[in-house]
């Protein structure tokens, strides 16, 4: 869990985790600093400080999306949505449809103040300069396409995979909003991790003293700011511990 680890340094107020650890017999997953919402592939934590509310709202998928309404001390509220979305595979052959998909997008998305964020497996020149032959992307160009919504990226790859001895790189993990919410968000890929995903952090400014820290790791999220001493202190620690 050096997602969440490195959520507690950056002082992330959510942690959104696609394909997380699947819990065993006598194994239970917690953390001391959040708590864990489970989706199916999907599971979210939410600092256990906070000063947000969060409710969760059911709207389908299957456990692949997860959609939370938050509300600021202010009053202020906003919709925060966790995405997985790829074939279940069962005895090594994958289904056809991907589950995420069926969720009630229409309902998702009648929020108007809305960020989604997670693991889209969709490959596109629209979001990733470098894209591979184009596949899996017209479900998320639609949905972009309908809503209005705009990719927010650092153009940093966020997956990597070795085959036949080469190694490539895609972004396939990244967050979509409406662009008045757009520019109120910072973005940065980790790279430095154990894993063959990278942390994609984020964080979203309202007003002079409100935000979110969102933090994802491509198996989770960061919404964070990094721009004091302490707080560039804190992330180079925090690089080293999940880079081991």
């Amino acid at each position: 869990m050096g997602a969440l680890e490195t959520g507690m340094v950056w002082g992330a107020d959510v942690v959104m985790l696609q394909e997380p650890c699947v819990e065993r017999e006598g194994y239970n997953i917690s953390h001391p600093g959040y708590r864990l919402v489970r989706g199916g592939r999907t599971m979210t934590a939410i600092r256990r400080d906070t000063h947000l509310e969060f409710s969760e709202v059911e709207k389908g998928g299957d456990g692949d999306v997860q959609v939370f309404d938050i509300r600021y001390p202010s009053g202020r509220k906003m919709r925060l949505v966790n995405v997985y979305d790829q074939r279940r595979q069962e005895g090594g052959v994958r289904s056809q449809g991907r589950p995420a998909q069926t969720a009630r997008w229409s309902e998702i998305m009648e929020q108007e103040k809305i960020l989604l964020g997670g693991d889209w497996n969709a490959h596109s020149d629209r979001w990733d300069p470098q894209c591979p032959p184009k596949r899996d992307a017209n479900f998320l160009e639609n949905l972009m396409d309908e809503y209005e919504l705009i990719d927010v990226t650092d153009g940093e790859e966020t997956h990597s995979n070795t085959r036949n001895g080469e190694t490539s790189g895609s972004l396939i993990d990244f967050f979509i909003t409406k662009a008045s919410m757009a520019d109120r968000l910072e973005i940065s890929t980790d790279l430095a991790t154990t894993s063959d995903y990278a942390i994609v952090c984020a964080q979203l400014r309202w007003d002079e003293g409100e935000g979110v820290k969102v933090s994802r790791k491509v198996t989770g999220w960061d919404i964070e700011g990094l721009k004091s001493k302490e707080e560039e202190e804190n992330y180079k620690k925090a690089k080293k511990r999940v880079g081991g």
